[in-house]
C-alpha cells in the first residue's frame, strides 16, 4: 500500500494550494484519511481528517480556510487551503486508516510528504 501526495509548493500569503493524496496497491477498505503538518522544530499536527461516511475534524487554526475532501472512488483524498499564511508553512503529510485484509485490524498508512510554503 503507497500513498502518493501532489500539489505542494511555494504561494504567496493569501493565496491557495490544493493539495491531493491516492492510495494504490492492494487493501480491502480505507477508514479516514486525512493530513498531518510538520513544521520544523515543531511536532507533527492534525490538520484535517474526513471519515469515509463524511465525518470531518479540522484543527481549529485552519477552520473557515481549509476543506478536505474525498473520492472514494479514487482512493484519493484532497486539501484545498485558501488564505494561506505564513505559519501554514510545513510539509504535509497524508494519512489513512487501512485494512489490507478482511478481518485485520486496520493500520496507520503514511505519505512520503510534501513541502508547503508560504512566504512574500
Amino acid at each position: 500500500v503507497q500513498l502518493v501526495e501532489s500539489g505542494g509548493g511555494l504561494v504567496q500569503p493569501g493565496g491557495s494550494l490544493r493539495l491531493s493524496c491516492a492510495a494504490s496497491g492492494r487493501f480491502f477498505s480505507i477508514n479516514a484519511m486525512g493530513w498531518y503538518r510538520q513544521a520544523p522544530g515543531k511536532q507533527r499536527e492534525l490538520v484535517a481528517s474526513r471519515t469515509n461516511d463524511g465525518n470531518t475534524n479540522y484543527a481549529d487554526s485552519v477552520k473557515g480556510r481549509f476543506t478536505i475532501s474525498r473520492d472514494n472512488t479514487k482512493n484519493t483524498v484532497y486539501l484545498q487551503m485558501n488564505s494561506l499564511k505564513p505559519e501554514d508553512t510545513a510539509v504535509y503529510y497524508c494519512n489513512a486508516g487501512i485494512k489490507t485484509r478482511w478481518g485485520t485490524n486496520e493500520s496507520d498508512y503514511w505519505g512520503q510528504g510534501t513541502q508547503v510554503t508560504v512566504s512574500s
